[in-house]
């Protein structure tokens, strides 16, 4: 299955995140100012100036990121311009590198850290941009009790590298581990030069009506 969405417009009711303009969405993790660099409508990852994330918080949501990596050919495994992009600051994936890796693993560029390997090896060479396409749903709680499992579908660079899988919990490193709330969308600066741009969120209805529309008259 492909689907090409890069460059793709929010639709009505979609909540724009970063349009190449301004952080003016985005904070660290502390409150305090986003510190990463904006040039050429793309946010550049600081090295070592930290995590941000959206002041908005979802539940149900279909998010689009665009993002690419920098040319790191000397390095190997995790240090080939490793970033993540938090759901809900609590389940990331992984944005890696690993373009042109026969079978990709539980921490390579599509992973749900950890937890899920994509199905296959979506990624692009570097300073290439790629595509995030996720429909998350989150989980189902009473009070604190999980009922039902978070679950995440991705398309990567318009490829299924997830088709609707129950997450185990919370990957490593969440903002917290209130999964019965709202989350915020989280970037991650784990050391290395990476972009990201045209980002956008739409909430989702946690469900669709359960009976007939009314007869037309």
């Amino acid at each position: 299955m492909l689907i090409n969405s890069m460059g793709s417009k929010p639709p009505a009711g979609a909540v724009v995140l970063f349009d190449g303009g301004s952080l003016d969405h985005w904070v660290k993790m502390d409150n305090s100012p986003a510190q990463w660099v904006v040039e050429q409508g793309a946010m550049q990852v600081v090295p070592k100036s930290g995590d941000i994330c959206t002041r908005q918080k979802f539940t149900d949501h279909f998010l689009h990121l665009e993002f690419m990596l920098s040319d790191m050919a000397q390095e190997t495994g995790q240090r080939k311009a490793n970033s993540g992009v938090f759901i809900q600051g609590r389940y990331e994936i992984q944005v890696l590198d690993s373009s042109g890796w026969d079978i990709p693993g539980l921490g390579d560029c599509g992973a749900i850290y950890n937890q899920y390997a994509p199905l296959t090896n979506a990624c692009r060479a570097a300073l290439q941009w790629q595509t995030y396409d996720v429909v998350f749903r989150a989980p189902r709680c009473e009070g604190k009790v999980v009922k039902e499992r978070a679950r995440l579908t991705l398309f990567h660079n318009g490829i299924l590298v997830h088709n609707n899988v129950e997450l185990d919990g919370v990957t490593g490193a969440p903002t917290d581990t209130d999964v019965q709330l709202p989350g915020h969308l989280r970037l991650q600066d784990h050391g290395n030069v990476v972009w990201y741009r045209n980002i956008w969120a739409q909430p989702l209805p946690p469900q669709g009506a359960c009976t007939y529309a009314p007869a037309m008259r």
